[in-house]
């Protein structure tokens, strides 16, 4: 038995792997700015994230700060406490000088 090959095929089976070719170069653009614009929305959504939690702290750290003076003012000055608080203060700010 001998096996014969025929080349009446080949035609169709070049021209099928040219259509595959050019179908993946026409697929890859669109699929290339997918991918760019898929990362800069993940960066957009990083960015959003990151301004929220630096303006929430920011807010957070103004409050406390802000209601602590407030309250530490509104309290009698001449008294052990107040002189404690004070000291103690006095103390911390030294100690960040040398530390």
């Amino acid at each position: 038995m001998a096996v014969t090959t025929t080349t009446a095929g080949e035609p169709a089976a070049k021209s099928a792997s040219g259509a595959v070719r050019d179908s993946a170069r026409t697929v890859s653009g669109p699929v290339a700015e997918a991918q760019d614009m898929a990362s800069e929305t993940g960066y957009s959504v990083l960015e959003t994230t990151s301004r929220m939690l630096y303006t929430g702290s920011y807010a957070l750290a103004y409050g406390v700060v802000y209601a602590t003076v407030f309250i530490a003012q509104s309290l009698p000055q001449n008294n052990p406490v107040m002189h404690g608080f004070r000291d103690g203060g006095q103390a911390a700010m030294d100690e960040l000088g040398t530390g």
